[in-house]
């Protein structure tokens, strides 16, 4: 499996206990498609963290963002996440070639409907970015779901895409906050807020990312409202698994591939 050496270049809070890191290749190339994920592996493991030495994440950034890649998380008191969130500017890092294909659909005439709860964001990001970088002509809906605003990465990026790209429908929802002043969605997403937005529920292709309880709850909904499961891709972020080579993925900011579907 190709391997690629990156440097940490630069971090930043985007939402609360929410960081950005961006690695850059060492040798300036980095091949993916928007909305993959990637094994990312301290170069140099510090004493006590080599049980505990790699994640793997979704690419928050998309393939036009040429100079680095940018990856964010929700900063949960692990090991790993300590160590990343630690570690100098310039620590080296080791990073598998990109994979999954949890990535955008081909067929302009098909809607894209995104289903994203908390760090479920980052590979949709990578996707919206991508599309307004290239200007397909795909119809984009997302529905961004988090407890509080201050939860919700991206969110000035995502209304400025909303304003800038005609294809493009943005709809935040906050579940946790009943009173706060707040122009947008409040409450879980559901049938009913599907159908304010969307010329009908078949026909799109539909895109879930975010915790296991998230993705399970959109999943059933799409089923029972008719929504064929050849229509559904899903990436999962859920507690601690374990993939398919036995190697440990992490808590809910780390990816895991549940199902994808062509």
């Amino acid at each position: 499996m190709a391997e690629y050496r990156m440097t940490l270049v630069d971090r930043q809070l985007v939402a609360t206990d929410t960081m950005a890191f961006w690695f850059q290749p060492n040798d300036g190339y980095f091949e993916f498609r928007a909305g993959q994920h990637v094994d990312l592996v301290f170069a140099h493991p510090r004493q006590g963290g080599e049980n505990d030495n790699f994640r793997t994440f979704s690419i928050a950034s998309c393939p036009q963002e040429k100079k680095s890649i940018m990856i964010a998380m929700r900063m949960r008191k692990t090991i790993f996440k300590n160590a990343l969130h630690a570690a100098a500017l310039g620590t080296k890092f080791v990073v598998s070639r990109a994979r999954g294909s949890f990535t955008l659909h081909k067929d302009a005439s098909r809607p894209a409907v995104f289903l994203a709860g908390g760090i479920g964001i980052a590979p949709i990001r990578s996707i919206l970015q991508h599309a307004a970088q290239e200007r397909l002509e795909h119809k984009l809906y997302l529905f961004y779901s988090n407890r509080a605003t201050d939860d919700a990465a991206f969110m000035e990026e995502l209304e400025d895409l909303g304003a800038q790209n005609h294809n493009f429908i943005f709809v935040p929802t906050v579940t946790g906050q009943r009173t706060v002043a707040w122009p947008y969605e409040k409450g879980h997403i559901n049938h009913e807020m599907l159908k304010r937005y969307l010329v009908g529920l078949k026909g799109p292709v539909y895109y879930i990312a975010g915790p296991s309880g998230m993705v399970t709850a959109m999943t059933s909904l799409l089923d029972g409202s008719g929504v064929s499961e050849d229509d559904m891709k899903t990436e999962e972020f859920g507690d601690y698994k374990l993939s398919e080579n036995s190697k440990q993925h992490d808590q809910p900011t780390a990816v895991r591939v549940s199902d994808f579907r062509p």
